[in-house]
C-alpha cells in the first residue's frame, strides 16, 4: 500500500510518497495516522444523532484517511469527558535541556487546558499530568534518530518512542493516559521559523507498547512558535491544541499554499499568531455542540435561524448545515471577538463549505469571503489576512447560484444573536 507524508513549512507543505507492504499511514503536515477498517465512531463519547440531522451527516469516500465526515472514525482519543494527557519533557546528549523541564511544561499549561475548556464549553475535561518533572535524557543524540521534515514513523520515531518509554519506566504508568505529549527541548532540531517538525501520530496501533498499551495517540512538539513579538507563552502554546486536534480526529485545513482555504477561523488551519477557536462543524464533530444546537437545512424553501455567537457557552443554537451532497455542504455560524476568538477583527456570520471527500492538508474546508480582494482587516503576524474579514454582516448575502443556495444575514437581537435566513431550491 501507499505511504503518504505531508510536511508543512511556515507557509507551505512538502509532499513525499513511498511504498509499504502491510499498512496504510497518513502523514499530514502534523499528523500521522494508521487506519483500520472499523466504522465504529471515535472522538465524542456516546454521541447520538437525531433523524432530522441525518441528511447533514456527510461522509467521505473510502480512502479519505482523515475526513471531515461524521461520525469520526475509530482509533482516535475521546474528545468529551475526562481525558488524561501525559506530558513528558525529553532532551538529548547533543541537545541538553536548557533550564528546568518544568519551564518547558509551563509554555503549554495551563494555557492548553484553558483553551480546551473554553472551546468545548466544559465538555472536555482535559487533565494534563507530568509525573516526571525533569528532562528525560535519551540514550542517543537527536541526530541519530533521523528526524527531519518528512520523517516517517519507522524507524526514527519508533526508536524514539521505545527510548522514551524505557526512560519513563518505572515512574509512569502509561495505562492511565488517553494521549501522550512529547515536549522536546527547543534546541533539538531547527527553529520553527525555518521548518515545522511538530507531528502527531494518531490511531497508531502499530506503535510501541508500554505497560501493555500501545502509544497510539502521541503528539511530538519541537522548537517554539513565536507570535511575532518574541512571546512564546501567550500564543505559542497553540501548537499543542492543534496537534491534539489530530489526536481527536481533526484534519489539517491548510493546503500547500498555506492558510488560504480556511484562514484564521480554525486552529487546524493556522495556529500561529493571535488566538482562534475551532469551527462550529468541528465542535459538532467532537461532541462539543449538542444536536439541539445544530440546524439541518435539507428541505427546499426559506428557513429562519437565530444563531448565538460560537464562543458563548449559553446552550443556544450555534450551527446550521446546508447539505449539497452526501459528502459536502455549507456550514453557517456566528463568530465574534470573545472567548478563544480574540483575533476576530470583523464579527459576523461565517459561511464555509465542508467536503468530507477532500483529505487532510488538501483543503477540506473552504471559507467564503464576504469581502473578496479587500486585503483583510488584521495585521496580526502569521495570519492569512485576506480571509480575516470573511464574515458576512447584517444585510449581506451569500449566494451559490449553481447549488441554489442563498444565505441572508438579517438583524442582530438585543442578546447578540444573529438572524439568518437560508433559502434553497
Amino acid at each position: 500500500m501507499r505511504v503518504r507524508r505531508i510536511r508543512r513549512g511556515r507557509r507551505g507543505a512538502l509532499l513525499a510518497v513511498s511504498t509499504a507492504v502491510a499498512l496504510t499511514v497518513t502523514m499530514t503536515a502534523s499528523t500521522g495516522r494508521l487506519l483500520d477498517d472499523s466504522t465504529t465512531a471515535a472522538g465524542p463519547v456516546a454521541v447520538s444523532r437525531t433523524t432530522s440531522l441525518a441528511p447533514c451527516m456527510i461522509r467521505g469516500s473510502f480512502g479519505v484517511q482523515m475526513s471531515e465526515g461524521l461520525p469520526t472514525a475509530a482509533g482516535y482519543a475521546r474528545s468529551t469527558g475526562t481525558v488524561r494527557a501525559l506530558n513528558l519533557m525529553v532532551d538529548f546528549p547533543d541537545a541538553p535541556g536548557q533550564g528546568p523541564a518544568k519551564d518547558r511544561l509551563g509554555e503549554f499549561f495551563p494555557q492548553t487546558q484553558n483553551w480546551f475548556t473554553a472551546g468545548s464549553y466544559g465538555k472536555l475535561d482535559y487533565v494534563p499530568e507530568a509525573p516526571v518533572d525533569h528532562w528525560l535524557r535519551m540514550p542517543k543524540p537527536f541526530t541519530a534518530y533521523g528526524i527531519d521534515r518528512g520523517a516517517p514513523f519507522d524507524p526514527g520515531y519508533r526508536k524514539l518512542a521505545d527510548d522514551i518509554a524505557a526512560a519513563a519506566d518505572p515512574d509512569v504508568d502509561f495505562r492511565r493516559y488517553d494521549l501522550v505529549n512529547i515536549l522536546v527541548t527547543p534546541n533539538a532540531g531547527p527553529s520553527a521559523l525555518d521548518t515545522v517538525l511538530s507531528v502527531t501520530f494518531a490511531g497508531n496501533h502499530e506503535a510501541p507498547v508500554a505497560d501493555g498499551v500501545p502509544l497510539s495517540n502521541a503528539s511530538f512538539v519541537y522548537s517554539r512558535q513565536d507570535d511575532g513579538s518574541g512571546s512564546y507563552s501567550r500564543t505559542g502554546y497553540r501548537v499543542l491544541p492543534h496537534e491534539n486536534g489530530h489526536v481527536f480526529g481533526l484534519p489539517d485545513l491548510y493546503t500547500q499554499d498555506g492558510g488560504g482555504a480556511a484562514g484564521h477561523w480554525d486552529i487546524m488551519s493556522e495556529d500561529w499568531g493571535a488566538g482562534n477557536d475551532l469551527l462550529g462543524w468541528h465542535k459538532w464533530k467532537l461532541g462539543w455542540l449538542d444536536d439541539s444546537q445544530v440546524g439541518c437545512a435539507a428541505q427546499p424553501g426559506t428557513t429562519e435561524y437565530r444563531l448565538s455567537p460560537l464562543a458563548r457557552n449559553d446552550g443556544r443554537s450555534k450551527l446550521v448545515f446546508v447539505p449539497l451532497t452526501r459528502k459536502s455542504g455549507y456550514a453557517i455560524e456566528v463568530r465574534t471577538q470573545e472567548g478563544n476568538d480574540e483575533a476576530v477583527c470583523r464579527s459576523g456570520v461565517l459561511v464555509y463549505k465542508v467536503d468530507a471527500d477532500v483529505d487532510t492538508g488538501q483543503g477540506p474546508v473552504k471559507v467564503e469571503d464576504a469581502t473578496p480582494d479587500s486585503g483583510g482587516c488584521t495585521r496580526q503576524p502569521n495570519v492569512h489576512a485576506e480571509l480575516s474579514d470573511a464574515a458576512f454582516q447584517a444585510g449581506e448575502v451569500f449566494r451559490d447560484k449553481s447549488a441554489g443556495v442563498r444565505v441572508t444575514v438579517g438583524g442582530i437581537t438585543s442578546s447578540g444573536d444573529y438572524e439568518v435566513y437560508v433559502t434553497r431550491r
